[in-house]
């Protein structure tokens, strides 16, 4: 039995070069662009399906060597916008129930989250939730 290599090999329709892979990818990082977000676009505008494939390097790798990574977690950072947009909606709407419970999951979510990223090291072991800070985080 052949033993199996760990990536797929290029695929033959991919012309652009790791250089150039690592390049697009700066250049939608200083846009301002996540990392789920480049690889949307390598693979929709670009034909790349893989930055990993291509470069051998994921996309959050190269962001990190080029500096670009944020300070929070994606995901961490996507919840946050959430639970704000949900807060901000709930002041117009004091008696929508749904989006109380909605608010309060994502709040669940934003503080579990964030004791896996302490554990890991990602984030400083003080960090607290706060809707307050989160509201000033989401809009920088």
């Amino acid at each position: 039995m052949a033993k199996r290599s760990k990536s797929p090999d290029k695929p033959s329709w991919v012309t652009h070069t790791e250089d150039e892979v690592e390049q697009i990818i700066e250049k939608l990082a200083k846009e301002g662009k996540g990392s789920a977000q480049i690889g949307l676009i390598l693979r929709d505008q670009y034909g790349i399906p893989s930055a990993k494939i291509v470069s051998g390097k994921r996309i959050s790798k190269i962001m990190k060597e080029k500096k670009l990574y944020s300070k929070l977690p994606e995901d961490l950072f996507n919840l946050l916008k959430h639970a704000v947009r949900l807060r901000g909606h709930l002041e117009k709407n004091k008696r929508d129930a749904h989006s109380k419970r909605g608010l309060e999951k994502a709040e669940s979510r934003v503080r579990d989250l964030a004791k896996y990223y302490i554990k890991k090291g990602s984030l400083p072991a003080d960090w607290k939730y706060d809707h307050e800070r989160a509201k000033l985080l989401v809009q920088e």
